[in-house]
């Protein structure tokens, strides 16, 4: 990957929508080029695919929280395996520092949050969460 590609990316990012003519002229290239770069992008696995991006209030949920958590020795694979099979948990990171993981949640209510980060904090090998409601996003990309 080089520098091209890179800015190709960082395009595609702030607009998945953007033609490849646009993307060629952000990027300095004729749209042939770049469309042959697109496809190379996702041969390599770069590029898995293209979504839709919504509105927080679309989709993910009116109430989004982070909830970092602490989890047992050697308990990770089985805390994320159960926290895949929660709903409301839209996101899962694996963290350095002083917890182990950053899981994304969304629901409709905060009563329906407090339920989840309940229900995360009871699955076995957690050994203590830790959750900060997310008040507004300034930008994502």
């Amino acid at each position: 990957m080089d520098a091209i590609d890179e800015r190709l990316l960082l395009a595609l990012r702030e607009d998945g929508r953007a033609s490849t003519a646009k993307l060629a002229r952000l990027v300095g290239r004729s749209r042939t080029s770049v469309q042959s770069r697109i496809e190379r992008l996702e041969k390599q696995g770069v590029i898995v695919g293209f979504g839709v991006l919504l509105a927080p209030e679309h989709g993910l949920g009116a109430v989004r929280a982070h909830v970092m958590i602490k989890v047992g020795p050697k308990e990770t694979r089985a805390v994320t395996a159960a926290l895949r099979s929660i709903a409301q948990v839209r996101v899962l990171h694996s963290v350095s520092g002083d917890v182990d993981l950053i899981a994304v949640a969304a629901t409709a209510s905060v009563a329906e949050m407090d339920e989840v980060i309940d229900r995360i904090g009871a699955l076995d090998g957690v050994e203590r969460t830790t959750s900060s409601i997310i008040l507004s996003t300034k930008f994502e990309r």
